[in-house]
């Protein structure tokens, strides 16, 4: 009898396979960094080839920590870093250059060309977007004229090259199979959320061949056999965009329940079920698709700096010497000391959408110590996700009941709690914090029956703590006015 689901996490700074048990526990994990490529500013690649090697090493080395072999493994789950865009020769395999990744802005001067006057929103009621430097489908048209222009589109045209994020990318490379799932096609503003189908007007629009497109297949459904390295013969069976994986590993699979993972920025998602749900201050993108039912959506809100204002304390300002610090730093003080920092070091992501934006604090007085700031930071935190969970419940109508988090900023107990205080819902960390990595092992173990259903995998989710709002409404309300205050004086600053 197999013992686990192996489960790729491809990320934007490594690259991750772990080993997940019946129980839904981790019984091995490795990890690799890959090099960020950065020719020109706001440029930043990844060399493909250097991924698909490490996937193979991570692979490897996790199945013989846990003393496994292939036989032991029931399928194959991927996760991937969104948006991020890979060209290749279908023939022979290698890229015809770096990735593009999700972070890359060249294509800036596409994008306001494609917005023309009618605007950024001109095909968000079809793809669930806006047109913006984030998505794959600029990047893929960019590629094709940098790769010899005319040539390339023939070849393109020909079904010679092949495009991919890197979940297509992996798949083609284990198994042979040019594939990829709804998440993360519905990142690529090519995709109809409707009919999950690639959507010609947007194809025509951004100048993308239809034959370079890979075939859009349930998030959760045998794809083929892998046909190299140490999982050899064990099929692909899952493929998930990590911030669904991570969704999907947190077991939301209501509609209203929503998850936020705490990195350098946070990304809050909340699953809308059968129905899109369309809002301009945020994406409507796939939450997943298993294998013969329909379609789950999710709103999503991305936050551009939280666990980064962290990094900043230390490595700009010097006040703490590693993040874990600035718990006990923050714990030292009773409140902010009337400092709100906003952190808009290159502008503001949902739901304010402001490109003009900039860094401010505001409030300092003689009286301001190191305490002081280091709280300001994780309310700063909290206040970001509040505006992105106002703007949810104002699309969708229905307030969110509870939040589940995950990602190594949650790993502080008093940010934690300012988030519950500051939501004014109950915010609770898993007992699992690697929430990608099993929402990929979930959806290829439900896809070969290593699981029976999304009940049974409720069920392997708990608890680590949970976290009640504690903070007197009133108190909070008034402190939401002053971050608004200091939020709008970031405004215009570029």
């Amino acid at each position: 009898m197999t013992r686990y689901v192996a489960a790729i996490d491809q990320g934007t700074t490594s690259t991750r396979c772990a080993l997940v048990d019946r129980h839904g526990r981790i019984a091995a994990l490795r990890r690799r960094e890959h090099e960020q490529i950065t020719p020109r500013p706001g440029w930043v690649e990844h060399d493909p080839a250097e991924i698909l090697a490490n996937t193979l090493e991570v692979t490897d080395a996790a199945l013989r920590d846990a003393g496994a072999s292939a036989a032991d493994i029931a399928a194959v789950g991927i996760a991937n870093q969104r948006e991020t865009t890979v060209v290749w020769d279908r023939d022979s395999g290698e890229p015809l250059a770096n990735a593009i990744v999700w972070q890359d802005t060249r294509t800036a001067g596409l994008v306001r060309s494609l917005a023309g006057e009618a605007g950024t929103d001109r095909l968000r009621e079809r793809t669930g977007l806006p047109l913006s430097t984030y998505f794959s489908g600029p990047k893929i048209s960019w590629l094709l004229d940098a790769l010899a222009g005319a040539r390339a589109r023939a070849r393109a045209q020909a079904g010679e090259l092949a495009f991919g994020t890197i979940d297509s990318w992996l798949a083609f490379k284990l198994t042979g199979v040019h594939a990829t799932d709804p998440t993360n096609a519905s990142r690529t503003l090519l995709m109809d959320l409707a009919t999950l189908e690639w959507h010609e007007p947007s194809l025509d629009l951004i100048g993308v061949p239809r034959a370079i497109l890979p075939e859009i297949r349930p998030s959760s459904q045998l794809i083929a056999p892998v046909c190299r390295g140490a999982l050899s013969e064990r099929p692909v069976a899952g493929i998930l965009a990590d911030q669904q994986a991570a969704l999907f590993g947190q077991t939301c699979f209501r509609a209203g329940e929503a998850k936020c993972t705490y990195g350098t920025g946070s990304f809050l998602l909340v699953n809308t079920g059968e129905r899109p749900v369309r809002a301009a201050a945020l994406l409507t993108s796939v939450a997943y698709q298993l294998g013969g039912s329909a379609p789950s959506y999710v709103l999503e809100g991305s936050v551009a700096v939280t666990g980064g204002l962290v990094q900043w304390l230390r490595d700009n300002l010097g006040i703490i010497d590693a993040a874990s610090e600035i718990e006990e730093l923050a714990a030292g003080v009773p409140d902010n000391g009337g400092v709100h920092i906003v952190p808009a070091f290159a502008g503001l992501f949902a739901p304010h959408w402001r490109d003009d934006a900039r860094g401010v604090i505001v409030g300092l007085s003689g009286h301001t110590r190191r305490g002081h700031l280091a709280r300001a930071a994780l309310e700063a935190t909290a206040w970001q996700v509040r505006d992105v969970v106002e703007a949810v419940q104002s699309a969708t109508g229905s307030p969110i009941a509870e939040l589940r988090v995950d990602g190594g900023m949650t790993a502080n107990d008093l940010a934690m709690q300012i988030q519950a205080d500051v939501l004014g819902v109950r915010v609770l960390r898993p007992v699992v914090s690697e929430t990608t990595v099993l929402g990929a092992a979930f959806a290829a173990g439900l896809a070969v029956g290593f699981w029976s259903g999304l009940e049974e995998l409720r069920e392997l989710w708990a608890a680590d703590r949970r976290f009640e709002p504690t903070a007197d409404r009133a108190a909070i309300e008034r402190a939401r006015d002053r971050w608004r205050d200091a939020l709008e004086r970031s405004f215009g600053l570029a």
